[in-house]
């Protein structure tokens, strides 16, 4: 694969990713708080983090 379509790919994923963080988190009525830019920026870890950071601890 050829940088620029990797690249292309990328930015694809992660503005993908970044738009289910924010259509989940309104579905369930949760804070998408900064999320949906680290997931913008990460990716897939943004996603986990989202999923699994809980800041109460």
């Amino acid at each position: 694969m050829e940088a620029q379509a990797f690249l292309a790919a990328t930015f694809v994923a992660h503005v993908g990713f970044a738009i289910f963080v924010t259509v989940h988190a309104f579905a369930t009525g949760r804070d998408a708080g900064k999320w949906p830019f680290v997931t913008l920026a990460f990716g897939l870890a943004g996603i986990v983090a989202y999923f699994f950071y809980d800041e109460s601890q």
